[in-house]
């Protein structure tokens, strides 16, 4: 009879943990958090980083008038030009606020204008502050759910993600 009872509770206890909800993950910018959603730029598209297709996304910030952050795009740019675009996708988000200064420089650092994206708010975009962005600014690798698996990637570290 006790046999029985054991059982019966060691069933209960099974089906109450395979019935429990999963784990909820949340926004944040930390590895492992949700990739904070954005909801539009310059050119009215929003970014889902849920692709279910198994790329990463690698979500890059820069502006012209840091010349740190631009060369790391170009730099970020030319090895994901290398790469599979089946494994990582490059969407380099400039905060520069006039939209010539930001197409001539797409155009003089020979760049594929649809990876490169506008943000025309600049410092003053709720784009910044949600991402916490700070000078010399930085990226985020995403996985396929949305999930930020890395941040500020070198371009030597992207090529080791193929």
């Amino acid at each position: 009879m006790k046999v029985k009872a054991y059982v019966l509770a060691g069933m209960a206890v099974l089906l109450y943990l395979s019935a429990a909800p999963k784990e909820v993950r949340t926004e944040g910018l930390s590895p492992g958090d949700l990739a904070p959603r954005i909801e539009s730029l310059e050119n009215e598209r929003d970014f889902n980083f849920r692709n279910h297709s198994g790329r990463y996304t690698l979500l890059n910030f820069w502006a012209t008038y840091d010349a740190e952050s631009r060369v790391r795009n170009i730099r970020l740019a030319n090895v994901s030009g290398k790469m599979s675009r089946n494994r990582v996708v490059l969407c380099s988000v400039s905060l520069d606020e006039s939209p010539s200064v930001f197409s001539e420089t797409i155009r003089i650092d020979r760049l594929d204008r649809a990876t490169q994206f506008h943000e025309t708010k600049g410092k003053n975009s709720t784009l910044y502050r949600r991402y916490n962005l700070k000078k010399g600014f930085g990226n985020f690798l995403i996985d396929e759910n949305g999930v930020i698996v890395a941040k500020d990637l070198t371009p030597e570290e992207l090529a080791e993600v193929e």
